[in-house]
């Protein structure tokens, strides 16, 4: 389908700045849960997409926005949300973004594309497989 890279940790992923599709699984040798695409993105690509969402300011798109869904759905994570609050150190909505994708323990692998249209239809067709559980709103 395509030539993915190896799988590196979401944190510390530098992936290229051209167009592509990614992959996220839950741990080092966890299942495969979310997939996405990269365009140019004002010539950072992949790169630049997978920063976004290690910033934690991407909470309402995409992966952070799956991410965020289920760390929200985990009592113990709310908890320890909740007791920052009452302690009276509540963080930033970017400081809850990075702790979802902390709880989350994600990595990813990536594919090179020529250009946004030719990942949009690889990211299409790893989207159809049927064996996946996928975290994506689209499924």
């Amino acid at each position: 389908m395509a030539s993915w890279s190896d799988w590196v940790p979401l944190a510390a992923a530098e992936a290229p700045t051209s167009p592509g599709v990614y992959l996220a699984r839950r741990g080092a040798n966890g299942p495969v849960v979310y997939v996405g695409m990269a365009g140019e993105r004002q010539g950072k690509g992949l790169n630049g997409r997978l920063r976004r969402y290690t910033s934690g300011k991407a909470l309402a798109s995409g992966l952070g926005e799956a991410v965020f869904d289920r760390a929200l759905a985990d009592p113990a994570w709310l908890r320890e949300r909740v007791a920052e609050v009452e302690s009276g150190k509540p963080m930033r909505a970017t400081g809850w973004g990075k702790a979802a994708l902390a709880w989350a323990d994600l990595h990813v692998c990536w594919a090179t594309t020529d250009s946004r249209e030719t990942a949009i239809a690889l990211e299409k067709r790893v989207l159809a497989m049927e064996t996946v559980d996928w975290w994506n709103r689209d499924r």
